[in-house]
């Protein structure tokens, strides 16, 4: 049998195929190394959490210390759950995306950004509650609220921005999901200026709204629309 007797080589691609929006080569060659970073960085900022948690220095008071942390744990495992689930987030955007572009890659940082700080947020409310002024622990919520609204505003970006951008999906009526996941995004805004308003007067009730949001979250991590699907 001759070079030109053999069958044509169908692991690879067609050419064609390499050129449809949709096509999954296409797709791991331009999104693949977008999503590999990111989760790089969700996995620093979710293994940073723990650096708020302190050991206990004072002797004799080994597990009175321990129990006076219980702030720190409750914000700790609020943003574990909070991280974990804009991961999860993340990875529901990205199998609706073919290809990105530089709007696309500006907007994916903007979210990496938001969710890279929350460490520092969550310490602080570990600590002002810890120290048991409730100035301090309205002021530590009110930051840690305005952090959460900020990446919630950083989805409604790129939301906004994948709605007019069907170039980029696997399908275009996908642009069409991405205009409804705007008011999701718009939903946990205004719970975090809830979150941030309580804390005013109640840091408690501030603090359970926050603990609460990962929990709207993970329930619409495939859209608005499936979770009510779900529910009927």
């Amino acid at each position: 049998m001759g070079v030109a007797d053999l069958p044509p080589d169908t692991t690879q691609p067609s050419a064609a195929s390499r050129q449809q929006p949709g096509a999954t080569g296409n797709r791991f060659a331009e999104s693949g190394r977008v999503e590999a970073f990111s989760d790089g960085v969700f996995a620093v900022a979710i293994t940073l959490l723990v650096l708020g948690l302190k050991a206990p220095v004072h002797r004799g008071m080994m597990l009175h210390d321990l129990l006076a942390q219980w702030p720190a744990y409750v914000a700790y495992l609020a943003s574990f759950a909070y991280v974990g689930v804009i991961w999860v987030n993340h990875h529901q955007l990205f199998t609706r995306i073919a290809r990105v572009n530089a709007g696309l890659l500006w907007r994916n940082l903007a979210l990496l950004l938001t969710t890279s700080v929350l460490p520092f947020p969550t310490a602080v409310v570990g600590s002002a509650f810890q120290l048991g002024q409730r100035g301090d622990e309205s002021a530590a919520l009110i930051f840690y609220a305005a952090t959460g609204a900020t990446t919630a505003a950083t989805w409604l970006l790129l939301f906004h921005f994948l709605s007019r951008a069907p170039q980029l999906l696997e399908d275009e009526d996908h642009a069409i999901f991405f205009g409804r996941e705007r008011q999701r995004a718009v939903v946990g805004i205004l719970l975090y200026a809830a979150s941030g308003l309580c804390a005013l007067r109640y840091p408690a009730a501030g603090l359970a709204i926050a603990c609460i949001l990962p929990v709207f979250y993970s329930v619409t991590s495939a859209g608005m629309r499936s979770a009510g699907t779900r529910q009927a």
